[in-house]
């Protein structure tokens, strides 16, 4: 054979592969990571709101105003309520308590409907759930406004409330009653919430010791401007790519814009152990309400938000069910992500629709979670869980990890605070990163961090948190701390 044209097939070929690496790179970069499991075929309800408690179980409702759940309420009970627009006597549950550790569901009774509530996990761990629909807020709702409904709002680190909704926002004083700073329009001037409905998230806390504390907001996803009115009029606008990130603690707070990898309305941002901002959920098209979402968006993204500007997003595995209008996510002690939910009818609908009412419970597991990595992975010693702690005291935690595989400069201590979510938002959701302490050894492939709790209320709320020990970016399960 002719060497010269050996040569040249050689070179054609090589050519090609070269052409093929960056396709290469993009389908890993595409499909990172993290696992899907299903925890529950069938709950009874749709997963429209949960709470996680400090017990590890969590409480998740729907509405009452359907008609019957697939759950009844044990030895024979039944909701009486005579301004119920469905059923005046329900014998079945409309919420339900999901235990975590047992993998098992249980009834609950729920009293009025709670569609469209909002709720928090009050310093003593007690759920406080307000607001509703009809004998749940005593109001009448007008559902086909397009009214900037649950705005994202964040405690600042002075005590005031970062409140923004569309594509606005305010420092708000509300113990009188003021503005204290009215930030930015958002770039591009899209509306980010209900139903053009984004997500929000503020960015982990750091450097809590010393010096000012500064505190950034995330705002991602959501659906431009008139798109509620085009898909009740049945034409599905693309969904929002972009997010928004401004530092509100700034003199002169500026709005920095991203481009996700995948557009999304819809979509749940869920704080991770590791400082990380998880993406999930939603559609590409449309808005939230009854029927006017398309295209769901079945793979996660998450978000680094210490990495340079351009390479934050990852995409993550898929899952194989449609998480629509109505659905949630929330943080594990585990370090994994409950997702349930989707029901973007009015009533329950199992056949005959393009996205059918979903009952299902499962799990999203982050990539840190690969038994791969359990070599890296630390494990808590003590405190033992759950624990008593104060503001601005020193913590010593110990934990442990396998022989010859601590990195001492690549450990974290994180706080962070169980939420309430519902409709695309998570609210009272924060993360605190609270290391800043020697390691020392105490044992075999045991050690001990000496860390400082924060010193404010205005920082970390009182209440119960789940604090991590993260290890090269891979937390250890959380125990429970009560900060107070």
């Amino acid at each position: 054979m002719d060497r010269s044209f050996v040569l040249s097939f050689f070179l054609r070929q090589l050519v090609i592969l070269l052409l093929m690496l960056p396709c290469r790179r993009n389908i890993l970069i595409d499909a990172a990571g993290g696992k899907w499991d299903i925890l529950q075929s069938n709950i009874g309800i749709s997963a429209m709101h949960m709470q996680l408690l400090n017990n590890d179980k969590v409480v998740i409702f729907d509405r009452t105003d359907f008609g019957p759940s697939n759950i009844s309420l044990p030895n024979g009970r039944c909701r009486n309520d005579p301004n119920d627009l469905a059923l005046k006597i329900d014998c079945t549950a409309h919420s339900v308590e999901y235990d975590v550790t047992a993998n098992s569901v249980r009834p609950l009774m729920l009293l009025t409907n709670t569609w469209c509530s909002s709720g928090a996990a009050m310093p003593d761990g007690t759920l406080l759930q307000t607001g509703g629909f009809n004998d749940g807020d005593h109001n009448t709702n007008d559902r086909n406004i397009e009214n900037n409904l649950y705005p994202f709002v964040f405690l600042n680190v002075d005590g005031n409330l970062f409140i923004f909704a569309n594509n606005r926002a305010i420092l708000f004083d509300y113990t009188k009653g003021v503005v204290v700073k009215t930030y930015p329009t958002m770039p591009g001037g899209d509306p980010r919430n209900y139903p053009s409905t984004g997500s929000a998230v503020l960015l982990p806390l750091k450097n809590l010791q010393g010096g000012s504390i500064g505190a950034e907001v995330l705002v991602c996803g959501g659906a431009p401007k008139g798109s509620y009115v085009s898909a009740m009029n049945r034409n599905f606008v693309p969904a929002l790519s972009t997010c928004g990130r401004i530092q509100i603690t700034d003199a002169n707070p500026q709005w920095t814009t991203e481009t996700m990898p995948l557009a999304r309305v819809i979509g749940d941002m869920v704080l991770l152990p590791n400082g990380e901002v998880l993406i999930i959920n939603g559609a590409s098209t449309g808005t939230a309400g009854w029927e006017l979402g398309r295209n769901p968006v079945m793979s996660p993204v998450i978000y680094q938000p210490d990495n340079p500007s351009g390479s934050r997003f990852e995409v993550q595995n898929p899952s194989s069910t449609p998480r629509m209008y109505h659905s949630s996510a929330i943080l594990l002690g585990d370090g994994r992500v409950l997702v349930g939910g989707s029901n973007p009818h009015q009533y329950d609908n199992f056949t005959g629709v393009l996205f059918p009412t979903d009952l299902t419970l499962e799990a999203f597991s982050p990539a840190y979670l690969d038994p791969n990595l359990a070599r890296l992975r630390p494990k808590i010693i003590s405190p033992a869980s759950p624990s008593n702690i104060g503001y601005g005291q020193q913590l010593a935690i110990r934990f442990s990890i396998p022989p010859g595989r601590l990195s001492k400069n690549l450990v974290t201590v994180t706080m962070v605070a169980p939420s309430f979510t519902t409709h695309s938002f998570s609210m009272n959701q924060r993360l605190l990163v609270i290391s800043g302490g020697n390691i020392t050894a105490v044992g075999l492939s045991k050690y001990q961090i000496r860390v400082v709790t924060p010193d404010s209320h205005n920082l970390a709320p009182p209440g119960y948190y789940l604090l991590f020990v993260v290890h090269q970016d891979i937390p250890s399960e959380g125990i429970w701390v009560q900060i107070k």
